[in-house]
């Protein structure tokens, strides 16, 4: 299991990073960029005269106001998207989907059906869907007043983390805070005061907790089928018949009438509410 989440990994990244590239040469080669006028001004009395070549495209910086270049937005984005798989796998519910789909799996035998694809593809949209309500908070207090110049890079920050923290900590249980923060030795009497370098390793061993126990849940049914087939087969003296070649099909047949996946997905969606 996993060396195929680490397969998954790596193809998630390779597109993600095949898109980032594609955008920056459309975005290059479709938009014509002018130097930007340099030196001190009231709004940036602490900028250098000073430029290097003929042209080219420079980058006014001061205290507040300042504002980045399209090549500069190109980079961030860039930057973005290559830290994307690891910001979606360790700072949303990611984790405890993909965990509890490679259960759901195993237990009923079936060890390339449904495959990766599909899985960390089900996984992806799983996770928009119940991370939407925080990338839209993101999106209205972060995003779109950075873009229109009302408010700086640093309060945008601010602003865009605070929804993440609301939901890694809905979903943190206590124990596990208080572990790293002995680790740490950090104190906090309020949630402000809990540190993100913090808060992050909290939760996601708080969602490898979670989805493990619905793991062992899941588990539970298949395991009784398992051991009935072979209390059948010993009772009729085919011990050299595999008991999975006969209980993979009644594992598919009680998930289908019992609608597994809508329990599954269903029950997996609803511990985030």
């Amino acid at each position: 299991m996993k060396n195929k989440l680490k397969k998954g990994y790596c193809i998630f990244s390779l597109i993600l990073a095949t898109f980032a590239i594609c955008v920056s040469v459309w975005y290059a080669s479709g938009s014509t960029v002018y130097a930007s006028s340099y030196g001190a001004t009231d709004n940036a009395p602490n900028s250098s005269d000073w430029v290097t070549g003929k042209g080219g495209v420079s980058l006014t910086l001061d205290s507040d106001s300042g504002s980045l270049s399209a090549n500069v937005r190109i980079l961030l984005v860039i930057t973005i998207l290559a830290l994307a798989p690891s910001i979606l796998i360790m700072l949303t519910s990611f984790t405890r989907i993909i965990i509890v789909l490679h259960f759901v799996r195993s237990a009923i035998g079936t060890q390339t059906s449904p495959p990766n694809q599909i899985l960390i593809g089900l996984a992806l949209f799983l996770t928009f869907f119940i991370m939407w309500p925080t990338f839209t908070q993101i999106n209205e207090n972060a995003i779109t007043p950075l873009d229109n110049g009302e408010i700086t890079q640093e309060e945008a920050l601010d602003r865009a983390v605070e929804p993440i923290r609301n939901f890694m900590y809905g979903q943190t249980q206590e124990k596990d805070l208080k572990l790293f923060c002995e680790i740490s030795d950090t104190t906090y009497e309020d949630y402000d005061d809990i540190p993100f370098v913090v808060l992050v390793p909290s939760f996601i061993l708080s969602e490898l907790r979670t989805a493990f126990i619905i793991g062992v849940v899941i588990y539970i049914p298949f395991i009784v089928i398992d051991m009935v087939v072979s209390s059948v087969l010993m009772s009729m003296g085919m011990m050299m018949l595999p008991p999975t070649t006969i209980s993979l099909p009644f594992k598919i047949l009680l998930f289908v009438l019992a609608d597994g996946w809508n329990l599954v997905i269903g029950g997996l969606v609803k511990t985030f509410y």
